[in-house]
C-alpha cells in the first residue's frame, strides 16, 4: 500500500453520475482493510480514494462533509461514510459505506488483538509500536494541512477579508480547545455562529 504522504495525485473534476453500488461497496471495504493508525491515517486515505484517485466530490465539497461530521456525536469517520454514501446513492449507499468500512476493521480489530496479546511483551512489538505514534500524527497533519489549503484556496476566492476570517478562526478555535475546557461541540457551534455574522456584516 502506497502511504498518502507520496507524490500527490492530480485532483480529478468531480464525476458526473451515479457510482456503482458494487464499486462503492469495494472501494470502501479496501479503505476498512487499509485504516491503520487511527482517524487522521484513514481520513487521508479517504480523501485521496474520493477525490484524487476516483473524482467522485470535489475538494470543497469533502472539506465541508467533514466539518459537518464534526457535530455528530459518535465516531467522526462513520458519519462521513454515511454522508458520503447518501451523496452517490442515498440510503442505500449510506449502508453499503459503513458496512464497507466497519466490516473489514471489525475483524482484524479481533485478530490483531488476539495476537497483540501473545507478543505485546517482545522487544521487536514494543520498538514498532514507539513509530507508530508519530507516523499517526504525521498522517493527520498531512489532512489537516489539505483541508486548510482548501478553506484557504475558496477564501481567497472571496476576498482578503475572507481570508483573515478563515485564519481568525483557526487560530481561534485552535486556542479555545487548548486553553479552556469547552465542549468540542460548544467550540464549533461558536465558529459557525461567527461566521454567520461575517457573512451578514459583508452583505450588508
Amino acid at each position: 500500500m502506497r502511504s498518502p504522504s507520496a507524490k500527490p495525485e492530480r485532483d480529478k473534476e468531480p464525476q458526473q453520475g451515479p457510482v456503482s453500488r458494487w464499486v462503492l461497496f469495494t472501494v470502501w471495504f479496501l479503505l476498512g482493510f487499509q485504516s491503520f493508525g487511527g482517524g487522521g491515517a484513514t481520513l487521508a486515505l479517504i480523501r485521496r480514494e474520493v477525490i484524487q484517485r476516483r473524482g467522485w466530490v470535489s475538494e470543497a465539497e469533502f472539506t465541508q462533509d467533514w466539518a459537518l461530521c464534526q457535530l455528530a456525536p459518535g465516531i467522526n469517520l462513520t458519519a462521513l461514510a454515511i454522508v458520503l454514501g447518501r451523496r452517490w446513492r442515498g440510503i442505500g449507499g449510506s449502508v453499503l459505506c459503513v458496512l464497507g468500512l466497519l466490516l473489514p476493521s471489525a475483524l482484524a480489530t479481533v485478530l490483531l488483538t488476539a495476537s497483540y496479546a501473545v507478543v505485546r511483551d517482545a522487544a521487536t512489538t514494543q520498538a514498532m509500536l514507539r513509530a507508530i505514534v508519530p507516523a499517526s500524527v504525521g498522517l493527520g497533519l498531512l489532512s489537516s494541512v489539505q483541508m486548510l489549503r482548501s478553506l484557504l484556496t475558496a477564501s481567497q476566492k472571496e476576498g482578503l477579508g475572507s481570508v483573515c476570517f478563515s485564519v481568525f478562526i483557526v487560530a481561534g478555535s485552535a486556542a479555545a480547545a487548548l486553553l479552556t475546557k469547552l465542549p468540542v461541540v460548544l467550540i464549533f457551534l461558536g465558529a459557525g455562529v461567527l461566521s454567520a455574522l461575517f457573512q451578514g456584516v459583508r452583505r450588508r
